[in-house]
């Protein structure tokens, strides 16, 4: 009996999504780089969210050409990234209220000449 998968057109194999395996690369490297002084969660995750959203377009487009299993990878990806991005820009406002906060007692002691 001939099995075929009646959901792909003209019986050609589904392919999968072009950015799929690297929004979830860079949605693990902006995870782990958000703890990193924040810059590389920020920059990987925004670059990982815009290849997980066009993925998702492309999906939403044509969802016979593609496999449903690119779309999860692209999915995870997109998840992956918003993690890293908040991560990294919680630690990059914390380092902004630390440079703020110590650098004001930094000038208010070369102001009194090193006085406390």
């Amino acid at each position: 009996m001939d099995q075929r998968n009646y959901l792909t057109p003209n019986d050609q194999p589904q392919l999968n999504l072009p950015n799929a395996t690297a929004s979830l690369v860079l949605g693990i490297i902006s995870i782990l780089g958000g703890f990193c002084y924040g810059f590389v969660g920020v920059i990987c995750g925004i670059i990982g969210l815009v290849l997980a959203n066009k993925d998702r377009r492309l999906y939403n487009d044509n969802p016979g050409v593609y496999s449903p299993a690119s779309l999860s990878t692209s999915n995870s990806g997109r998840i992956c990234s918003i993690i890293g991005l908040v991560i990294g820009a919680i630690i990059l406002l914390i380092i902004i209220f630390y440079i703020i906060f110590f650098g004001a007692f930094f000038m208010e002691a070369v102001r009194n000449g090193g006085k406390y």
